[in-house]
């Protein structure tokens, strides 16, 4: 079986220098027919981050491999996908490209499994994500969309909209061979040249929060065939996803890129019906407030803000704007 070929892998980083550091040390691990280069764009971090790429590119020892993209300013996660993508397309046109957080890194052998595998039947490959304890990771539980596929829609029914309707099952993690996805995320997220070529680069726009899975979505919708490989794990040592669930955004700004970016996805998602399921998300949106005593106001004026833009589809928003926004918070 024919190997996947030279595989360029995109690691964006802002301000986690120790996550950073053991993620570009796993990589380097694996031979290079495995991983031919190990791109990491460095979002204005302030933290001595830089200064740490720069000495491990002026190292005598330098690993060939590695190449660093430092941008100017804060881009988020969007931005720098977008700016690793295209300096992996300039530079080196890999046959696939690999999309990762800095705090997500590859099992030993996950890389040698992806090149394993018969990639002829897929456009893009989603990993299976755990956290460090061995648990799947629920952020990046890849889904089919519901709107699109009458089984799952009665099952997210039946469930009272509930995510299991629609997200992979935990048995998907234990079998043998992949299945068809419409929905992941950026992290251990594979795709070939030709799926690239199909789907473009993430839009910057977004910032921060579900460009992964307005992405992969529109990808899907194109036609682009997206498989979740079970065989190839990859560990998120995130610590900050409890919080996000239990409703509470730290650093406030967040509400709005969460939920404008959000909205964005239930109207890719939902085609007609989206009017209807807004009528049933808004007022959760709402009740959100409750876990943020103290700046209710701030919070009632971000999630205006991001509905008001999210249904207008501006992304021209500047990050410095809504930070100021939030008073800083």
């Amino acid at each position: 079986m024919a190997r996947a070929g030279r595989l360029a892998a995109v690691v964006v980083t802002f301000n986690r220098l120790e996550q950073l550091q053991a993620t570009v040390a796993r990589f380097l691990e694996s031979p290079a027919e495995d991983l031919a280069h190990l791109v990491v764009v460095d979002n204005a971090s302030s933290d001595g981050t830089g200064a740490w790429l720069a000495a491990q590119m002026a190292a005598p020892t330098a690993e060939a491999r590695l190449t660093v993209v430092t941008l100017p300013t804060n881009t988020g996660g969007a931005g720098g996908f977008e700016a690793g993508m295209r300096h992996a397309h300039e530079t080196f046109d890999p046959d696939w490209y690999l999309l990762t957080d800095d705090d997500g890194r590859p099992e030993p052998g996950a890389l040698a499994a992806f090149q394993a595998l018969d990639v002829r039947q897929w456009d893009a490959v989603a990993a299976a994500v755990y956290f460090p304890d061995g648990t799947i990771c629920e952020m990046n539980r890849p889904s089919r969309n519901p709107f699109w596929h009458g089984r799952e829609f009665l099952s997210t029914a039946l469930r009272g909209g509930g995510r299991n309707g629609f997200h992979i099952s935990p048995a998907a993690y234990e079998a043998d061979t992949g299945r068809p996805i419409d929905i992941t995320s950026f992290v251990g997220f594979f795709i070939s040249r030709d799926g690239v070529a199909r789907a473009g680069y993430p839009d910057p726009g977004l910032f921060l929060y579900g460009d992964d899975g307005i992405y992969t979505l529109e990808f899907s919708r194109q036609g682009g065939r997206i498989g979740f490989e079970p065989g190839v794990r990859f560990e998120h040592d995130c610590s900050t996803f409890g919080a996000a669930q239990r409703g509470r955004f730290r650093p406030l700004w967040k509400v709005y890129y969460y939920h404008r970016n959000l909205l964005l996805l239930y109207r890719q998602a939902a085609g007609w019906l989206f009017w209807p399921l807004m009528c049933l998300i808004l007022p959760k949106w709402l009740l959100k407030v409750r876990h943020h005593k103290g700046e209710r106001r701030v919070f009632f004026g971000l999630l205006a803000q991001a509905v008001q833009d999210g249904l207008r589809r501006r992304l021209g928003r500047s990050h410095a704007e809504v930070v100021e926004w939030s008073g800083g918070r």
